[in-house]
């Protein structure tokens, strides 16, 4: 349960982070991370359309420099994006500087107020700067859909399980989540509609 749905002790380590949106109605916040990538991230797309889901996508920079036409038509299908640094950098590993020039980088390509941590993992004063210049958007349910160790119906239930009102839900577009993904996603997406969830962006 650590990492699906970190508990209140982590959550007290980010005071300036969003983990959660605090709803009475049954609502959710889908969200996607590492992308855009052409092999994985056109697909999700296209299983959003069918169910008629908006999600947000936190990019990472080098990947919208590489895949720019990949990364417009997560905006022309009216989902939202934010920052995910520009080389996928754990904030613990890098000096503050050094990751704040790299978030700077990405924002040249994304432009967003949304910002996420790879990982989820900030040094303190990055998390002061970071929250300055953007919204912190963390997690309250992570699918775990990357790990070779899950499978998808073990995806699908970590959704099911942990998922409530105001949930942010993260899935992953990226390979290392494809083979999980491609199965759960849809599952996942059934069973909140099912279940009368309604899909929210982050309101400006």
């Amino acid at each position: 349960m650590f990492i699906e749905q970190p508990p209140w002790i982590y959550r007290v380590l980010f005071p300036w982070a969003i983990w959660r949106i605090p709803s009475k109605e049954k609502s959710v916040y889908l969200t996607f991370d590492d992308g855009p990538i052409p092999e994985i991230t056109p697909w999700v797309l296209d299983v959003l359309d069918q169910y008629q889901v908006k999600a947000t996508f936190f990019c990472v920079g080098d990947n919208v420099r590489k895949y720019p036409e990949v990364y417009q038509m997560v905006l022309d299908r009216g989902h939202a994006v934010g920052n995910h640094t520009h080389n996928h950098l754990q904030g613990i590993r890098f000096w503050t500087k050094n990751y704040i020039r790299n978030v700077r980088i990405a924002a040249e390509y994304i432009t967003s107020d949304l910002f996420r941590p790879p990982h989820g993992h900030m040094r303190f004063p990055q998390q002061l700067w970071l929250k300055s210049k953007y919204r912190i958007i963390m997690w309250d349910v992570v699918t775990r859909d990357y790990s070779p160790h899950m499978t998808p119906k073990g995806v699908f239930n970590v959704v099911r399980q942990y998922t409530r009102n105001g949930s942010i839900i993260v899935f992953h577009d990226s390979l290392k989540a494809e083979k999980n993904m491609k199965e759960a996603l849809p599952l996942s997406i059934e069973w909140l509609l099912s279940e009368g969830y309604q899909f929210k962006l982050f309101e400006k």
